[in-house]
């Protein structure tokens, strides 16, 4: 293993809970392995990325309610495809070339999966996101 990837690999959180067994999926086993725990890792520029995502479309979010904030974090990170090639870009950047040479064999599936988890640590921190919450 090179120098990049032992240095990433050594940044990344331990995820006691990531299931691993013999009986999963190539692109489970991927998830849990590589996926959950840079997403965990680059969870602060998630957030950071989402905000400014906000911001420039008029802080719109900010005068939801609970559910349509929801909803709104979904939608822009399904519909909005220059932010969700962004968001991927974070997390495809932290990738060991061997985990990019993993990843390109099931690309789609994989994509699906990581923005999905991205959507989901989004909602679980929506208090993270609220106005009251931004740096001055």
């Amino acid at each position: 293993m090179n120098d990049r990837s032992s240095e990433l690999l050594s940044l990344r959180p331990e995820l006691p809970n990531a299931r691993i067994n013999d009986d999963m999926s190539r692109d489970e086993r991927f998830q849990n392995t590589t996926l959950r725990p840079v997403i965990k890792f680059q969870n602060a520029l998630l957030i950071a990325a989402f905000r400014n995502y906000v911001q420039k479309h008029k802080n719109v979010f900010y005068g939801l309610n609970l559910p349509k904030r929801l909803g709104y974090i979904e939608h822009a990170i399904q519909k909005d495809m220059k932010f969700r090639n962004s968001l991927k870009g974070m997390i495809i950047g932290q990738f060991t070339v061997e985990e990019y040479e993993l990843y390109i064999q099931n690309s789609s599936a994989l994509n699906k999966r990581m923005m999905n988890m991205v959507i989901e640590r989004l909602k679980d921190q929506v208090q993270l996101l609220d106005l009251a919450e931004l740096p001055q």
